[in-house]
């Protein structure tokens, strides 16, 4: 090809006659032993020869594309700007067509364009470089690993750094020094700048500022460091793109969809009766694994949404694509690669869940010593207004409670009555308390001179264990004549003093300058009876004239002291026990707007005790705030759990972020959100995605933000959806919805006919008609969900079985804000039989499990029965073991769960034995073939075992499930 020398430039014009005509690379040889390689989407320009002095070698590529509109050639002029400084090595330099559309300053086309992307395949090979000829004789090759990057002359620098990776080129070797080369020549449209930093060796993490200052002072149409400057491009727009596709595990434990698809019409999506959603949870505390990532995180400038395994992304530039919004954006050069298997190094690009975690000091080691995660205070609200037997088994729990914890956990002791008594850890040998007066909020000034004074209110176990002992063996019983619900308790003022004791002097400095203990500080209440004086009280009766009044003015003042507590990192927690009622209305509000739980128990005893150590013990983050979005088809419609919608200037915000934003008012693998959603409109698209991120400071001081993502395929066929449903999920969800508004005992009745309106609506959507009757068939695919509701329907949620309002608000409010697993276990109870050789059986909750000759365990969540047979409680040896056996299984069942269920043993015809009996489902009023098809475990019974077995049940009014089900005129679903 003949070259035109010009004042000692090299011109090379290059002419393709047709884009049709090469359907794989094409190598150009041209004078001066230099080869240029054009592939259907890439540049190549190997330099075999010796450039002699400075040289701009100017390369006009007239390549010819054929019209979309029309079958006639147009051509698009891409002008490349090549200069370098004279070498013997060889080197190789690769330009992608993105650089080449940025220089050219040629515009991407626009969303709505008529076009398809194509996306390289996996095993495509990346363009390998030409052999160089033999002829030529190499210079010193430079170092392989040079010790530091090439200098420039900023003085020398006219015109953009072309050659670099900023804009997509690689080099075989590094980067010579440059001097000044002769003004390039003049273009119509200005070369843009480059869209990536220059670097000299491969990428590692580096920080990424995401600020919403710096994202709304970027112009659209101007490339940065962030961002590439298209606005409008869509991801099949986009050449040389590598989908980041499948991830490793795309399950993750924290995250359950009531399906695993979506259906793309949306009338039959937002069928309000079964509906769409997920069970979302912060999870378990970060552990060492690939997963951990000591960067900031790479977020889209438009939404907020973070890089995933979905993910497109341009290898050449690094500018990876959202898969909420479609926006392009930048990586800083650090996706940047030749194949995907490079940019698999990346967690966030391979694992569909990943923790950002920064810690104060960017030390890799983020997690220190076991025992620093406990460091923040525990301070314990004693309620002194106990009779003997409760102050007894009180003191039993409390003096086990300190010998459990940890050496490095200070702690501190409140008790109140009418006064508040602060105990002095100072005194060694003696309980040395300073009292306050309940009747009224305690001033600053008062707790200001007992904070500066020389008590010790705060001490660390092992520095006071003794006096912890002594103090608690130092508690009297309560000695007056006064009935228990009467007697004066001022809680209020002392959870404020306990407040007070656990921010000490730094109360009075900036939130931003003392650097407190990880995780939340801790405030367990051991209460006995409700609060009946000072702030925050209500009357000793319920009669009093003006009760509602001061009822409703208690409960907004515990909602203050609640919000005051969480402001600064405490969680209160209400533990309460005995048969005196609480007023739970008045205390609910104090725990949940703090982040704790309020837990009802009989006495003082061994589960109050298991409660009290798992409640100071259990791992909780705090300045918790959960993210979730999704694709631009799904609206999230309502989210349950333990948070309140965050405010604005309490979060980071993006120029058309969609996220739906929850404040969590505490971080714990024990709790849940609930999250419903549903279709804004009928879905185009294959696939939708959703994406969850929590941020919260965990108990190791860390800055944590776990991003999980998900996507999900979208489908026409009814059948195909209901198949993907796990109806597990799908009845906590509904369970949850329906709890929200079962407020009182006359709503839970209300909410009972509900759930019947809605197995019914199920039925009468996704189900279809028996012929030649007026019943619907419940579908196949569902084939638990109906009797997981039942369960809900006939339990202590919604049912008759408890009878207390105190504890069905307890339940309830426990029940909204529970993990999954707890969550399923309160609305259906899990049945396990013992079988000969120590093993156990799991079966369906039906009567028919009560076999005289047989252990069964149930575990409904918050209770958990063990019921021995009449047979079997006869041998008291094989009783004992059976026994033994299922109390060990029960106990690991609920090891970490939080709060402890009571386990309660009992033989068959005992009082205690209808709390069992009456969360059955009463199946031995079905007919046999029925019993057999949905309790197999019956056909292995002889006849006389049988005969037997139906003798020993009590006939009563109660429905089974089957014949509850054909009450709403839809025939029951076969058992899976």
């Amino acid at each position: 090809m003949p070259a035109r020398q010009r004042a000692g430039f090299s011109v090379l014009d290059l002419r393709l006659i047709t884009r049709s005509a090469f359907r794989g690379e094409v190598d150009i040889h041209f004078a001066r032993s230099s080869v240029i390689r054009i592939g259907t989407d890439s540049l190549q320009i190997r330099d075999l020869d010796t450039v002699q002095g400075n040289e701009l070698i100017l390369c006009s590529f007239l390549i010819w594309i054929r019209s979309e509109y029309t079958s006639r050639i147009v051509i698009l002029l891409c002008s490349f700007l090549i200069w370098i400084r004279s070498q013997h090595s060889p080197r190789t330099y690769f330009v992608s067509s993105e650089t080449w559309n940025q220089m050219a300053n040629v515009p991407h086309r626009s969303v709505n364009h008529p076009g398809t992307l194509t996306p390289l395949e996996p095993d495509r090979p990346s363009p390998q470089p030409l052999s160089h000829s033999p002829s030529v004789v190499p210079s010193p090759t430079p170092p392989r690993y040079p010790q530091a990057p090439p200098s420039f002359r900023p003085d020398h620098m006219h015109s953009p750094n072309l050659l670099s990776p900023s804009n997509g080129i690689r080099t075989g070797s590094p980067i010579p020094r440059m001097s000044t080369p002769p003004g390039p020549p003049v273009f119509n449209t200005p070369v843009k700048p480059a869209a990536v930093p220059f670097r000299t060796s491969p990428a590692t993490p580096q920080p990424m500022g995401y600020s919403s200052a710096t994202a709304s002072s970027l112009p659209v149409s101007t490339p940065s460091y962030y961002s590439n400057g298209s606005s409008t491009g869509s991801q099949r727009d986009l050449p040389d793109v590598v989908r980041m596709e499948e991830p490793i595990a795309a399950d993750s434990p924290y995250v359950l969809f009531s399906a695993n698809k979506v259906l793309r019409q949306k009338k039959l999506a937002n069928v309000a009766s079964l509906g769409f959603g997920a069970i979302v949870s912060a999870g378990r505390e970060i552990s060492p694994g690939p997963q951990i990532i000591q960067r900031d995180p790479h977020r889209c400038l438009h939404c907020g949404a973070y890089s995933n395994p979905y993910t497109s992304i341009l290898i050449g530039s690094g500018q990876w694509q959202c898969v909420i919004c479609e926006k392009m954006n930048g990586s800083k050069g650090e996706y940047v690669a030749m194949s995907k298997d490079e940019l698999r190094n990346y967690p966030e690009l391979s694992l569909p869940l990943v923790d950002y975690v920064q810690t104060g000091n960017r030390r890799p080691g983020f997690v220190p010593a076991s025992d620093s995660r406990t460091s923040a205070p525990v301070v314990l609200v004693i309620d002194e207004c106990l009779d003997e037997p409760h102050l007894q088994h009180l003191q039993s729990s409390l003096h086990a409670f300190v010998d459990s914890l940890p050496q490095t956990t200070r702690l501190g002791i409140v008790v109140y009555g009418r006064t508040v008594s602060i105990y002095d850890f100072s005194e060694e040998s003696v309980a040395s308390a300073d009292v306050i007066s309940g009747a009224k909020s305690p001033s600053a000034e008062s707790m200001k001179s007992l904070i500066y004074g020389t008590g010790v209110y705060l001490s660390p176990m092992h520095a006071s264990l003794k006096v912890a002992h002594e103090i608690f063996s130092s508690l009297r019983p309560y000695t007056l004549n006064v009935p228990e619900a009467s007697r004066d308790r001022c809680l209020g003022t002392a959870v404020e003093a306990a407040l007070a004791i656990i921010q000490g002097p730094s109360a009075e400095m900036s939130r931003g300058v003392v650097r407190r203990a990880g995780g939340n500080s801790r405030i367990i209440v051991c209460a006995g009876g409700p609060i009946t004086y000072g702030p925050g009280s209500v009357p000793h009766s319920m009669s009093h004239p003006n009760y509602p009044y001061m009822e409703k003015t208690a409960i907004k003042w515990m909602e203050t002291l609640g919000r005051e507590a969480h402001r600064h990192n405490t969680v209160v927690d209400i533990l309460c026990a005995g048969t005196c009622p609480l007023r739970v209305p008045v205390l609910q509000p104090l725990a949940k707007t703090s982040g704790g739980v309020l837990v009802l128990h009989d006495d003082f005893g061994e589960a109050f005790g298991v409660d009290l150590q798992r409640a100071a013990t259990r791992a909780a983050g705090s300045h918790g705030l959960l993210e979730v979005r999704c694709s631009d088809d799904i609206r999230i419609t309502q989210v349950i759990g333990p948070g309140e919608e965050a405010h604005s200037e309490t979060h980071e915000t993006f120029k058309s972020d969609p996220a739906v934003c929850i404040q969590m008012l505490s971080v714990e693998e024990t709790q849940s959100f609930s999250i419903s959603m549903e279709n804004k409109r009928d879905i185009q698209g294959d696939h939708v995605f959703f994406q969850f991120a929590f941020h919260y400071s965990d108990v190791y001081q860390a800055d944590v933000s776990r991003v999980i993502t998900f996507k999900l395929p979208t489908v026409d066929s009814v059948s195909a959806y209901l198949q993907s449903v796990v109806d597990e999920a799908a009845a906590v969800l509904i369970s949850k919805r329906t709890l929200l508004i079962a407020k009182t005992q006359k709503d839970a009745v209300d909410m009972r006919a509900t759930v019947d309106e809605r197995i019914k609506d199920i039925a009468l959507k996704f189900g279809s008609q028996v012929p030649k009757s007026k019943l619907y068939s419940f579908p196949k695919e569902l084939s638990s969900l109906p009797e997981l509701l039942f369960h809900l329907r006939r339990g202590p949620l919604l049912g008759n079985i408890i009878g207390s309002e105190d504890e069905r608000s307890v339940l309830r409010n426990l029940f909204l804000n529970a993990s999954f697993d707890l969550s399923l276990r309160m609305v259906a109870p899990r049945c396990l039989m013992h079988q000969e050789g120590g093993t156990f059986e799991e079966l369906p909750a039906y009567d028919l499990s009560m076999q005289s000759d047989k252990a069964v365990i149930l575990d409904h969540g918050t209770d958990v029965f063990i019921w021995l047979g009449a047979e079997l409680s006869a041998d008291e040896v094989k009783s004992a073991a059976v026994l033994a056996a299922c109390r060990t299984l029960a106990e690991e069942l609920t090891e970490y769960r939080f709060p402890a269920p009571r386990i309660l043993a009992f033989k068959e015809g005992s009082s205690q034995a209808r709390y069992f009996v009456c969360r059955l489902i009463p199946a031995h009023k079905d007919p046999p073939y029925e019993q057999e098809a949905r309790f197999p475990q019956v056909r292995r019974l002889t006849a006389d075992q049988r005969r037997k077995l139906k003798s020993s049940f009590i006939e009563f009014d109660e429905e089974s499930f089957c014949e509850w089900m054909r009450s709403l005129k839809v025939v029951p679903p076969e058992p899976r």
